[in-house]
């Protein structure tokens, strides 16, 4: 027996916190009947349906891509653009674990795993996400010490972060910048240089927690080995 929200994202469906809400919002049917209980338990025998569909356990599935420029990182896209998911050949029903903007390069998770998917993305996790920014005119120490304490963005105080000038190239006036950030919010890397001036030409994730982009050309993608799955385990 576990609980039903664990189990509805076991399924693949979504995230344990998602599946938490379609509950609360009467969405989830167990043996027939609505259940609005967090604390609902059920076995592999209980049928659960959610928003109309029958789940079915299936087996989890684990992996990283690397992402190219001009694709979306969602399940689907109406305007008919190419997805994240369009790269990989599996029957799954994956999704990326968090995402990345549509010009923004580099690696990402993809799996049917609920559960992994929340902890890789809680905010108090603080899992590493570390990037290869291009920025326009020289990026001085003084503004990356600034982003690095923290600013106000939308109100909230972004977290201590790591920004470093690696390359100025004075002949077209552009600073390569390592980036670390524990936060995922939307466009917060290049909001945070926007922030102070800087205009933001390329992006590029090199690093999700210990996960990097060795061996991978842009487009192609691995599955990721059970060792990897619980390391990232234990960042909860």
């Amino acid at each position: 027996m576990e609980r039903l929200q664990k189990y509805i994202s076991e399924c693949g469906v979504t995230s344990r916190r998602k599946a938490e809400e379609l509950i609360k919002l009467g969405k989830v049917k167990v043996n027939g009947e609505v259940v609005r209980e967090l604390g609902t338990k059920v076995s592999g025998n209980d049928v659960v349906v959610v928003n109309g569909q029958v789940l079915k356990s299936e087996l989890k599935e684990y992996y990283i891509l690397y992402k190219p420029r001009e694709v979306i990182s969602s399940v689907s896209d109406n305007k008919g653009r190419k997805t994240v998911i369009d790269f990989v050949k599996t029957d799954a029903r994956i999704y990326p674990v968090g995402r990345l903007d549509y010009d923004t390069t580099g690696i990402i998770i993809l799996t049917n795993d609920g559960e992994l998917s929340n902890i890789l993305t809680h905010p108090s996790r603080d899992v590493e996400k570390e990037y290869f920014a291009k920025v326009k005119v020289f990026f001085s120490k003084e503004d990356a010490a600034k982003l690095c304490k923290g600013i106000m963005l939308n109100g909230v105080k972004t977290k201590p972060a790591f920004f470093k000038l690696k390359k100025y190239d004075k002949k077209t006036d552009i600073s390569y910048v390592k980036v670390v950030i524990t936060e995922g919010r939307n466009h917060q890397v290049k909001d945070m240089f926007m922030s102070l001036g800087y205009d933001t030409l390329k992006l590029k994730r090199e690093r999700y927690a210990f996960l990097d982009l060795s061996g991978l050309k842009s487009g192609e993608y691995r599955k990721l080995s059970l060792k990897e799955v619980k390391q990232l385990y234990s960042l909860k």
